[in-house]
């Protein structure tokens, strides 16, 4: 029979912190009508016959609060660039001069911040989630080391605590972003 894993809280806590800085991402890609360059990270561009990033074919700049200026570097894929941003339904009208690409923010209208306060929740849940399969499998496996007899009753307690407050924490931080994120798309 295999030896069953030591537990490794350090590892639980590690990829309970990824979930929130996959949340943070998240968020920064959510349009809160000030321009900036995480808005375009998911944006992927159909270039050289394969997806692409849009930051690997082109630059992104802030120049003004509420403008974003794309620079591509190859003139044949500025048509590519153009479809790729209309088809991420950010909501952007894309004008063209030459190789640089201008995109506008627009007013964000009241009904627009509610969509956008529900894609935050959405992104929130699915961190939450995250967070909980990670103490899940967390607990798992200390059954399996107290199964095993590889630890005692009273460390596989003392441990289970302690996996249930990194989790309560995470999802406290979570739950935190998400109030921020709501208050700054939710601001007039």
């Amino acid at each position: 029979m295999a030896q069953p894993v030591p537990f490794n809280a350090a590892d639980l806590k590690r990829r309970m912190h990824g979930a929130t800085e996959s949340l943070k991402h998240d968020f920064g890609g959510l349009r809160t009508g000030r321009a900036s360059a995480t808005l375009l990270e998911p944006v992927q561009v159909d270039a050289y016959g394969a997806m692409m990033p849009l930051n690997q074919v082109a630059s992104v700049t802030v120049p003004e609060a509420r403008l974003l200026q794309i620079n591509v570097w190859d003139k044949g894929l500025v048509v590519a660039v153009e479809k790729a941003i209309h088809a991420s339904n950010l909501g952007l009208n894309p004008q063209t001069e030459g190789q640089v690409i201008r995109l506008r923010m627009p007013d964000l209208t009241q009904d627009r911040r509610k969509e956008l306060v529900k894609v935050a929740h959405q992104y929130a849940e699915k961190a939450r989630i995250a967070v909980r399969n990670v103490r899940r499998d967390g607990m798992d496996q200390l059954k399996a080391l107290e199964k095993d007899h590889a630890m005692s009753e009273d460390d596989h307690k003392k441990k289970a605590e302690e996996t249930q407050k990194m989790t309560d924490d995470t999802i406290k931080e979570i739950d935190a972003s998400l109030k921020a994120k709501e208050a700054e798309i939710m601001q007039v």
